[in-house]
């Protein structure tokens, strides 16, 4: 299975928003191309922002670090998410393993113009590590986790596999 080291921020991502959608990406069931939602957030985030270069970490891939050390990820939702944040800050705890001192991540919402400021602390660089070890504990079960209620999937690629019955 996957490492510490591989968990990357899909994973992240997928932890708090569906465990059942972690575990099976980590097993490479990967319909995300197919999905219309999940393409208008790669044309949200080709379009916006478009002088920025992301920063490949490995397995974690950020969209843009600036010169003071933050992290700018760009969010094709419209309201910021505890996923979203989480993301952000696996980034920056994923930095300073490789020794850069990520002040913390900066939300970018190009459809409600606004941003949100995460710094980066103690306490939440506790929270990343705590992550990445629920990653491996989800990803490492046998069986996959029982999917959550329909109205939770609106959107979710994995949704025809989840409830195609």
């Amino acid at each position: 299975m996957i490492e510490p080291g591989d968990v990357g921020g899909v994973h992240i991502k997928y932890l708090y928003h569906c465990r059942r959608q972690l575990w099976l990406y980590a097993r490479g069931v990967r319909p995300e191309h197919l999905n219309s939602t999940v393409q208008l957030g790669e044309a949200v985030h080709e379009t916006s922002y478009s002088r920025s270069s992301p920063v490949d970490l490995g397995a974690a891939k950020l969209d843009h670090l600036d010169g003071a050390a933050w992290v700018h990820e760009v969010k094709s939702s419209s309201k910021p998410s505890r996923a979203d944040e989480a993301q952000a800050t696996h980034y920056c705890y994923r930095l300073h393993v490789v020794g850069v001192a990520a002040q913390g991540g900066i939300l970018h919402y190009p459809k409600t113009r606004r941003t949100r400021r995460l710094p980066y602390t103690a306490e939440t660089a506790k929270q990343a590590e705590a992550d990445i070890a629920e990653v491996l504990a989800v990803v490492s079960a046998p069986s996959s986790p029982p999917r959550l209620a329909r109205s939770a999937c609106r959107g979710c690629s994995y949704i025809d596999y989840c409830w195609n019955e």
